[in-house]
């Protein structure tokens, strides 16, 4: 089976990320994989090796994002494909979903498996609209999969009220839930093996991708600005015995946060 895996490299969200003037502040920031896009990594690797094939990975960024494609070549993925692009501040999931369908046209491939959103948008459409444009089936926040094969794949999907499963022939494109797995650290062989493995570096003219198609003219959406959320204030501990700690809590509810009031 051979799947593409589209990963972005976005900022460290575990770390203190500042804001100031509308704006993202970039001194200081660390840039990783996105979290669901390692759950998908994880996926396709474990599927090769039940089934054979390879991984490829796929990502769309300026030089750094090479750092994030070496890292998952280093967890197992056999090669990668860069595309170069140093508007991805600009862009959207419609203009990201429009320069990836151009990058897999004409490519061989059974599965396209991606992380159902990103760490520093969470808007989690730019697989599906890629499925739309390729014209493929899709099946979307997975938790589990099975009976995999290069015509079929079982897929379990967390709905709304329960799980669903559904039979999806390939090719096809899913995205993953990030409860889906926990993926494995790269070993010292795999980081010694990801410098000699295959990373194909694309621009975007040689894939037919012109201007009005990338950054801000290519999306349909416009980000105005970005706001720190408010800090909570911190919360109070009750000890003591229960009727009197239960009391303590009613007091404070009604009378400062005037949530029985």
């Amino acid at each position: 089976v051979e799947i593409i895996v589209p990963i972005k490299q976005v900022p460290d969200v575990a770390l203190n990320i500042k804001v100031k003037d509308g704006a993202v502040v970039e001194e200081g920031l660390s840039y990783v994989i996105s979290s669901w896009d390692e759950t998908a990594l994880e996926a396709a690797l474990q599927i090769t090796e039940d089934v054979g094939g390879e991984v490829t990975l796929l990502t769309i960024g300026p030089d750094k994002a090479a750092e994030s494609l070496r890292k998952g070549l280093a967890m197992g993925a056999h090669k990668a494909i860069h595309v170069k692009y140093n508007d991805a501040k600009q862009t959207d999931s419609f203009a990201y979903a429009k320069i990836l369908q151009k990058v897999l046209e004409g490519r061989e491939y059974d599965l396209i498996l991606a992380g159902k959103q990103a760490q520093d948008t969470d808007a989690g459409l730019t697989a599906p609209m890629l499925a739309e444009f390729l014209g493929l089936p899709q099946v979307t926040n997975i938790i589990r999969f099975s009976d995999v094969s290069e015509q079929n794949i079982t897929l379990y999907r967390k709905g709304d009220h329960a799980t669903e499963v559904l039979e999806m022939e390939l090719p096809g494109v899913v995205t993953v839930n990030d409860s889906l797995n926990e993926p494995r650290l790269a070993s010292m062989r795999g980081i010694m093996m990801a410098k000699k493995k295959p990373l194909e570096e694309i621009e975007l003219d040689a894939i037919g991708v012109s201007a009005d198609m990338s950054g801000a003219q290519g999306s349909m959406t416009e980000t105005l600005q970005f706001d720190k959320p408010e800090s909570r204030k911190e919360g109070k501990c009750f000890e003591g015995d229960e009727a009197d700690t239960v009391k303590q809590a009613m007091d404070l509810l009604v009378s400062e946060a005037k949530f029985l009031a």
